[in-house]
């Protein structure tokens, strides 16, 4: 029996209940790795909630990140052996102190990237990743706004910009955060709660407008996010803390200058194992580069997850948080 958190209906914060369970010996394909580090993700409060229906029914143990060894090794699994240090993103399952996970979706998690990092990183780092590189391919002297620049995604995003070269503009709920967002490669921040956002890119960018804009915000931000395009800009909304954005007239990219809309999503980019090896190793050679820092700002005992999920809820987190398995 290992100690985990399961939801056995949706709702708040309360129905993460801190419990032990079993977890099976791996079977054809798997791997059982015992957790040092589990991430905590805003799509966690999604399935929390049910707003993301749990694809295994009730109960189920939250999260889907994680970093840790690998202490058992299934049948006809024979690129990862035991005793090697993994992470991933994969499905439900991670608030525990091991679990089963299809060796396919684990990465080789090198010697300069501590568990704690790579369960901040994977998926937020992988994110970035994908958006920058591929989603849209930022280059030199672009103009890109990332919202909520503080959060999670966006300390690593707002690093990784400026490393490609671009001016980076930055929203943020206070001074602190803005501050934040500064010291980790954002050029310029705007207070979003005091500001008129549009406004403040307009007058940033000379009225040049941006080559992209990356919306993890959703409801609040949108449509003044299109605002802040210039004609042929590229809308990349991939999370939505404040709520989904609700169905829109397409027209209105027509308008607005012959905009690009995406809705990306990290499970489509890593589908093949090739894709997933190559995002999270140019994630770890970001990192190992200096270029990007993975700031885990907040670390919670697995059994504190309730509380974890109130302060990111809150807005009360910066970077990236973890919650450590007793």
């Amino acid at each position: 029996m290992v100690a985990a958190i399961r939801v056995h209906q949706y709702g708040g914060p309360e129905v993460l209940t801190y419990e032990e369970v079993e977890v099976a010996a791996p079977g054809a394909g798997e791997v059982r790795v015992r957790q040092h580090a589990c991430g905590l993700n805003f799509i966690d409060t999604y399935f929390r909630m049910g707003m993301y229906p749990s694809p295994i029914g009730m109960p189920f143990i939250a999260g889907n990140e994680g970093a840790g060894e690998v202490v058992a090794v299934g049948p006809g699994v024979s690129d990862i052996k035991l005793g090697d240090r993994v992470a991933y993103v994969t499905g439900l399952g991670c608030y525990a102190a091991e679990r089963l996970v299809t060796a396919e979706r684990a990465v080789p998690l090198p010697a300069h990237i501590s568990y704690q990092q790579a369960a901040g990183m994977m998926l937020k780092g992988m994110t970035v990743q994908y958006l920058l590189n591929r989603t849209f391919k930022v280059e030199k002297g672009m103009n890109v706004l990332i919202h909520a620049a503080a959060g999670g995604v966006g300390l690593i995003a707002c690093q990784w910009a400026n490393a490609l070269g671009a001016n980076v503009i930055g929203t943020v709920g206070s001074k602190d955060k803005a501050a934040l967002a500064k010291a980790n490669g954002a050029h310029h921040t705007i207070l979003y709660r005091d500001e008129d956002f549009v406004a403040r890119v307009k007058e940033i960018t000379g009225g040049a407008l941006c080559d992209v804009v990356y919306d993890g915000i959703g409801k609040d931000t949108f449509p003044a996010s299109l605002d802040c395009l210039r004609p042929l800009g590229m809308f990349a909304s991939f999370g939505s803390s404040s709520g989904k954005v609700d169905a829109f007239d397409i027209n209105i990219l027509q308008f607005k200058g012959s905009l690009f809309a995406t809705r990306p999503t990290l499970n489509h980019y890593t589908a093949t194992r090739a894709d997933l090896l190559m995002t999270a190793n140019d994630l770890f050679g970001m990192v190992g580069s200096g270029k990007v820092t993975i700031p885990v700002n907040q670390t919670y005992a697995l059994k504190d997850a309730q509380q974890a999920h109130r302060d990111l809820e809150g807005r009360k987190t910066t970077g990236s948080t973890v919650l450590v398995p007793g």
